[in-house]
């Protein structure tokens, strides 16, 4: 881990969705060389499942060394932003760095996202960070330090990032676009930087998302606010960038990055819009076969056949059903699967006992999971994380994610059995 340097003292850092996860560690990192830390952000009572809120975060920082303002602030509303910088300049004096932190998510595709949340993600994300820039910019001109860092990432235009969320896309894009113009537009007076994770950060957020045993495929919200500290350090001439966690500690001399995984040596998630092979990645996606060439080759000469894999797999899965499940999950899955021995199949956990089968399901699926037959069978036997497959491009989900992920869950109760 990076160690403090007292840089920070006495400089007041502005962060919005501060109260738990990535905005409260970036918070506590500069609370260790002794900031003044600005907690904007909207959880002012206790959330059973979201821990945290501005007051407990302020304790936190208090404790840490630093001293704390918090504020409640929705990043919708212009007047709040505004009431809590008059607020942090009343009582610190000024702001020298602004973290835009405060973020909205819905991994749905365009026709399964409510307009509500497509407001939500645009105004959180976009509109937000804009307006929460533009009130604090007067005073960042005047600062010594002055930073802006927006929690977003590059700008890769790669369809693949559009074509399952194209609505949360945007609205990450439209803060990544925000650096893009204030670095050019402030050249000289702030530095005006984007940080993103190279792998997916254990946050409350991303429980939600990715359901139990997901932590082990995360590292600590430690690597972003170290990332932070370093880009914090940095000269006003430090600007426009689109950073990268891992590759700016590596700059700063970080060798061992295990001190960061939830669960060392454990394979770990990549985060969105990064590509490792952009153009492997965009190609499988483009062909709805998805891999024509390991077809071809399995057909050529096949050691055994391949026909009964995935009927097997669901002939365990229906051993495994009973009420309680049906009663856990209520939902209907179908699978559309290309390959040998694919086609459509369903997994109807909604009617008595539950029911599986080749065809479509009696009444309309709630989620439909597109995905070649070989990562089918690997996916229900735990050699393939559905999270994985479907950040990775394997898998394609249309329809209710909440149900798709409580599928997952369903899934590693039957890993043991697959």
């Amino acid at each position: 881990m990076l160690p403090n340097t007292g840089r920070l003292a006495g400089c007041t850092v502005f962060i919005t969705g501060a109260s738990r996860g990535i905005g409260k560690a970036i918070a506590l990192k500069a609370a260790k060389d002794g900031a003044n830390i600005v907690i904007a952000a909207k959880t002012t009572h206790v959330n059973p499942k979201l821990p945290g809120t501005i007051f407990t975060a302020a304790e936190e920082i208090e404790a840490a060394g630093g001293k704390a303002l918090p504020c409640a602030v929705d990043v919708r509303d212009e007047q709040q932003i505004s009431n809590a910088v008059e607020k942090a300049v009343e009582q610190f004096g000024g702001i020298d760095i602004l973290v835009n932190n405060a973020s909205a998510i819905s991994l749905t595709n365009t026709l399964e996202t409510p307009t509500k949340r497509v407001d939500l993600m645009m105004n959180v994300n976009t509109r937000g960070t804009f307006l929460t820039s533009k009130a604090c910019i007067p005073y960042l001109k005047k600062s010594k330090i002055a930073h802006i860092l927006n929690l977003s990432p590059p700008l890769n235009l790669n369809p693949l990032w559009f074509k399952q969320h194209c609505a949360y896309t945007i609205a990450k894009y439209g803060m990544s676009m925000c650096v893009l113009g204030m670095a050019e537009e402030f050249k000289g007076e702030i530095a005006v930087n984007a940080l993103w994770p190279k792998t997916a950060i254990h946050t409350a957020a991303m429980d939600m998302l990715g359901g139990s045993g997901i932590e082990s495929q995360c590292r600590k919200v430690d690597i972003i606010a170290d990332a932070a500290y370093s880009i914090f350090k940095k000269p006003k001439t430090f600007t426009g960038n689109f950073i990268i966690d891992e590759n700016i500690l590596r700059e700063e001399g970080v060798k061992n990055f295990d001190i960061y995984a939830i669960k060392p040596g454990h394979p770990l998630l990549p985060d969105f819009f990064l590509d490792e092979h952009p153009d492997t990645i965009t190609k499988k996606m483009e062909s709805h076969d998805a891999v024509p060439e390991l077809k071809e080759e399995k057909s050529q000469s096949p050691p055994k056949p391949r026909s009964g894999a995935v009927a097997e797999t669901f002939r365990i899965v229906k051993d495994s059903l009973s009420d309680d499940v049906v009663k856990a999950t209520q939902a209907i899955y179908q699978f559309e699967l290309s390959g040998e021995d694919g086609g459509t199949w369903f997994l109807d956990l909604k009617s008595k006992g539950g029911n599986v089968g080749y065809g479509e399901p009696s009444d309309q699926a709630d989620v439909v999971m597109s995905m070649s037959t070989d990562d089918f069978v690997k996916m229900f036997s735990g050699k393939l994380k559905p999270t994985m497959a479907f950040m990775s491009g394997k898998l394609k989900i249309k329809g209710n994610m909440t149900l798709a992920i409580r599928l997952e869950k369903l899934m590693n109760q039957m890993n043991a059995r697959l």
